[in-house]
């Protein structure tokens, strides 16, 4: 059973940054890429970071140039550094990982619970 808890989630002003963590733990025998979603009431959840275990990154359009996501593969986390942050960044923002708990399970996708940006002034 592989695990998956952020923090690092609260109240910030317009403007300002907030650096989002997970750390993975259980039967992690690999994980290929991880990464961050964000969902806000009525609508759906949506991509907004990614990085591979080769370190290729992808970002939502609205998150390019503002946000940076990192990962430690010894310590199984990747971080989301949020800068320039806008109201419109409100939301629940949820880790994700893809992976392997051992060399013959299956590939599964993995969800941290969640935790809640705001951002207002």
């Amino acid at each position: 059973q592989v695990q998956l808890v952020e923090s690092g989630g609260g109240l910030v002003q317009p403007g300002g940054s907030l650096r989002l963590s997970c750390a993975a733990s259980g039967n992690i025998f690999r994980i290929n890429d991880m990464g961050w979603y964000r969902q806000t009431p009525g609508k759906q959840r949506e991509l907004v970071a990614s990085i591979t275990s080769g370190g290729i990154t992808n970002y939502a359009g609205s998150a390019k140039g503002r946000f940076t996501i990192s990962r430690d593969s010894a310590k199984n986390t990747v971080d989301l550094q949020m800068n320039s942050l806008k109201p419109e960044d409100t939301a629940v923002y949820y880790c994700a990982a893809r992976g392997y708990s051992s060399w013959s399970s299956p590939l599964v996708d993995y969800w941290g619970k969640g935790t809640l940006v705001t951002v207002s002034s």
